[in-house]
């Protein structure tokens, strides 16, 4: 339900439920995102979609029926009242970016996957090039392209990795979730078709549900690409599965992409993030045919709040990313720039450290999981930052709401497929300190104890638009 979608974390603040379920719901009407005369579900229907009890959505209605948000009539069900003076616009309904909109110092935050703090090294990076940023001279710190030292670095580690790539093949971006924005804007129009994977990143669908794309979907891996405006996989350390697309797949993929003439996005944001003591990755898809794109960022490696990302890809791609990039915001920061040039330097070492964190993770949330509730399938990974567990019964969007109430936030599978599956499914990140996981394993076994699933599966409707 849409609806459901949008009211986000409306239940983590102390208080009665209908009270915060009025609130927030308020708040949509105010913020002009549930238009005057829109109807409302049913109290029922919004019930089971919130894991709640009827007379909570009864009790909220009626509190906005008090102050005037809306009008509730025998027979025609409850609408939002008054004139439409504020125009709905585009927001995102992903629980993983509610989360980022809407913190909570009570939740412990599963939901979106990234490191909780930034790793001694950026520190460093940034003493390094304070005396190279001083010595600036005749640069007015404008590079919608990117700082040319770090494209030349970003074009040297894809060298190293078997992809021949010069520095004009590169487009910095202030992260990886930029730069599928750039590419949904530069590269689709309203009502083109658009192949992911179900399931896939979340952040990738909001993208392309901006762009007003039509979503279709394949398997993990895709598969066989066909007629599409844009293709878009994670081949290494898929998010949410954690798997890794071995080579012929890879190579099956690319050529298949060639023969239906379709850009394929390789989004390698987690290809780093392979676990210690596990076979490396095949080569990134740009290895079989040099015009794939692919997407690359220091958020998940490094630390989410430096916002470097980067597009590699054929330059007249780039040169219209360019373009592009230069109308909204003339380029990025510059010192964060020349800071990530330096932790590209060394950035395996790194990289090795972060991997057995998160490997360390990784184990400490699957052994509290399997103990408290060991009726959950949850596979194991060999890499990424996420679990993803099928439930034994009921659905992952009314468990989210569940376990949300009971102080941990996690993301109900069916907000990652685009086909309308995985509604059994939740995804769980293993990326935060030993005691919030073992706490976060503790609040889940209780929010699991006192589910109670509803009559029918509660879909959360996939973030397509037509």
């Amino acid at each position: 339900m849409e609806l459901a979608d949008r009211l986000g974390r409306w239940s983590t603040d102390r208080g009665p439920l209908y009270v915060l379920l009025a609130r927030r719901l308020r708040a949509l009407i105010d913020d002009g995102e549930l238009r005057s005369g829109m109807r409302l579900p049913p109290e029922r229907k919004l019930a089971k979609a919130l894991a709640v009890g009827r007379s909570t959505v009864v009790a909220a209605y009626d509190l906005l029926g008090a102050d005037g948000r809306v009008v509730r009539r025998q027979g025609s069900g409850t609408r939002v009242a008054g004139p439409e003076t504020v125009p709905a616009r585009e927001t995102t309904h992903s629980p993983a970016f509610l989360q980022l909109l809407e913190p909570s110092a009570d939740v412990i935050a599963l939901a979106c996957a990234a490191p909780g703090k930034p790793p001694p090294e950026l520190a460093q990076a940034y003493r390094h090039i304070a005396p190279e940023l001083a010595a600036v001279e005749g640069d007015i710190g404008y590079h919608p392209t990117g700082h040319p030292l770090l494209r030349r670095a970003i074009a040297d580690r894809y060298r190293a990795r078997g992809v021949p790539t010069d520095p004009e093949q590169i487009l910095v971006t202030g992260g990886g979730q930029h730069a599928l924005s750039l590419l949904a804007r530069a590269l689709l129009r309203p009502g083109d078709h658009v192949l992911v994977e179900a399931p896939t990143y979340p952040g990738a669908l909001e993208a392309f549900r901006e762009a007003a794309t039509v979503l279709r979907t394949g398997p993990v891996g895709l598969g066989t690409v066909t007629s599409a405006a844009l293709a878009y996989v994670v081949a290494t350390c898929h998010n949410p599965t954690g798997t890794v697309l071995p080579a012929p797949g890879r190579r099956a993929l690319v050529e298949s992409a060639r023969r239906a003439a379709v850009p394929l996005v390789d989004d390698e944001v987690l290809a780093d993030l392979g676990f210690p003591g596990t076979d490396p990755p095949p080569p990134p898809l740009a290895h079989y045919d040099e015009s794939v794109i692919s997407i690359g960022s220091l958020s998940k490696v490094v630390w989410g709040g430096l916002r470097v990302g980067w597009v590699r890809a054929p330059v007249p791609v780039i040169a219209r990313l360019s373009r592009l990039r230069a109308v909204h915001d003339l380029g990025g920061n510059i010192p964060a720039q020349l800071a990530a040039t330096w932790l590209l330097r060394d950035l395996d070492r790194l990289r090795e450290r972060i991997s057995q964190q998160r490997r360390e993770g990784h184990d400490l949330l699957v052994a509290e999981l399997a103990a408290r509730l060991p009726k959950w399938d949850i596979p194991t990974v060999s890499g990424g930052q996420t679990l993803w567990i099928r439930l034994p019964h009921g659905d992952g969007a009314s468990f989210a709401q569940r376990a949300l109430r009971h102080g941990v936030a996690i993301l109900p599978g069916a907000g990652l497929d685009a086909s309308g599956g995985s509604i059994d499914r939740i995804r769980i990140s293993f990326v935060a300190e030993p005691h919030d996981l073992r706490e976060a394993a503790r609040r889940l076994a209780e929010a699991w104890r006192t589910y109670e699933p509803p009559d029918q599966p509660v879909a959360v409707s996939p973030p397509l638009a037509i």
